[in-house]
């Protein structure tokens, strides 16, 4: 199973784009996003990638709570399952507890991915490019024994995304 995960798209529909078609070229059966989408154009991009997708509202989305209704987004921290794998997400990393098997978070504009005490924590970086010029997201793979993180990333001027691998026993 491979999970697209980001966050912190803003209001760059275009690199969200990019991210989301570079994840799918990669094999991501789901999108995550933790958050911070601000326009309804990003909620539509995650809709249209005909992938099963979940975000949470970022502390920049209150334009968005109307829209709750019409896209799979969630107040946080919001909790949920994939096969027999207990996700939470939140956008604000006021939640970071091992309460999970692998907690998602955002907002700080970094990526970050740790495993501790049998809980995988993932900050995907930015979509939006605000804090360096780079575009970021990551892929989950989740195997029987073992979670590998490829964290994607693509200087805005460049045409290719350069990665960089994580592993840990499950």
């Amino acid at each position: 199973m491979k999970i697209g995960i980001l966050s912190d798209s803003h209001t760059k529909s275009d690199y969200t784009e990019l991210a989301i078609n570079h994840l799918k070229q990669k094999g991501a059966n789901y999108l995550i996003h933790a958050g911070d989408l601000c326009i309804e154009d990003n909620l539509k991009l995650l809709q249209n990638s005909k992938l099963v997708y979940v975000t949470v509202f970022g502390n920049n989305d209150r334009s968005l709570l109307s829209l709750s209704n019409e896209y799979n987004i969630q107040k946080e921290p919001y909790y949920f399952k994939i096969k027999d794998i207990k996700f939470k997400l939140m956008h604000l990393p006021y939640y970071l507890n091992a309460d999970s098997d692998i907690v998602i978070f955002g907002h700080t504009h970094k990526f970050e991915c740790s495993y501790n005490n049998g809980t995988l924590f993932i900050n995907p970086g930015e979509i939006c490019a605000r804090e360096k010029p780079l575009i970021e997201c990551a892929l989950l793979e989740i195997n029987k024994n073992e979670y590998i993180i490829t964290y994607y990333y693509k200087d805005i001027n460049t045409n290719n995304f350069m990665k960089e691998e994580f592993r840990y026993e499950r």
